[in-house]
């Protein structure tokens, strides 16, 4: 009796170790890897409005940005066209999870999107700093100087900007700017005093902006790191594309896409 209940618990132990070993498509599940190859699509979430990395241009709807040209490039390893699906930061979630295969455009890593989605590897290493008009660079070097009663700090609405303002600033006036395609509109012009907003893009609106200064975008307030939203539980799909962008950015593709913006 002993020897046959040894038979059957190895007999048991293999059996679950061939279905565990066992691939996707061996388990009967599938992988968005082969359903975006199926339908020749791959579908793009993107805000539009975080440059350089995403834009969408409101007078002609045409999109640009390192992130959309990197989704192009990813769309055409896999052989397929690229869909892009306008979203905003408030819905990026929901939006990604109803209808796209990948999320893009400066998206930062949380741990409340890692409930939802999964997330590529790191392309970039950012942190939160302010841009002000170059002149009140001085005035606002730590968040001491800025959390005080008549600042006005700007934010866009729905994303990791507004948590950070709204968790550290108790005393200044937080103000929320619906557009952000035309906020820094509001620095440049003096109805807000500052924007504290990732290290990329405080450097590239000063680049763009001669009025704005990015303030210590090397040393921000805090760390944080951008990737790639790709759907939750499928690691297939997770994995080719963690391929593809680490050959991307060691082969030059990353380099070459993304020069013409950040110089």
């Amino acid at each position: 009796m002993r020897a046959k209940a040894v038979l059957i618990a190895v007999v048991s132990v293999l059996a679950l170790g061939s279905v565990s070993c066992a691939s996707p498509d061996e388990q009967g599940a599938g992988t968005r890897l082969d359903e975006v190859g199926k339908r020749g699509e791959l579908r793009v979430c993107s805000t539009g409005d975080y440059r350089p990395f995403t834009y969408r241009d409101p007078a002609t709807g045409a999109w640009s940005g390192i992130d959309l040209d990197m989704a192009g490039d990813l769309a055409k390893r896999l052989g397929v066209r690229m869909t892009i699906v306008p979203t905003t930061w408030k819905t990026l979630v929901d939006d990604f999870r109803r209808g796209c295969d990948i999320a893009v455009g400066g998206v930062s890593i949380t741990l409340e999107r890692a409930r939802h989605a999964f997330y590529t590897k790191a392309y970039v290493v950012d942190g939160k700093t302010p841009i002000t008009r170059c002149e009140n660079v001085g005035r606002f070097q730590t968040l001491e100087q800025i959390d005080k009663p008549g600042v006005r700090a700007i934010v866009n609405p729905g994303g990791t900007n507004e948590q950070f303002a709204r968790a550290n600033l108790k005393q200044a006036t937080v103000v929320g700017h619906p557009d952000n395609n035309t906020i820094f509109e509001e620095i440049e012009a003096g109805r807000v005093d500052l924007m504290i907003t990732d290290a990329a893009e405080t450097r590239w609106q000063a680049k763009l902006r001669p009025a704005l200064c990015s303030v210590h975008p090397e040393k921000p307030f805090t760390f944080s790191e951008k990737a790639y939203l790709v759907p939750l539980g499928d690691v297939v799909f997770q994995q080719w594309v963690d391929q593809w962008l680490n050959l991307a950015l060691h082969d030059g593709t990353y380099e070459r896409i993304a020069k013409p913006w950040l110089g």
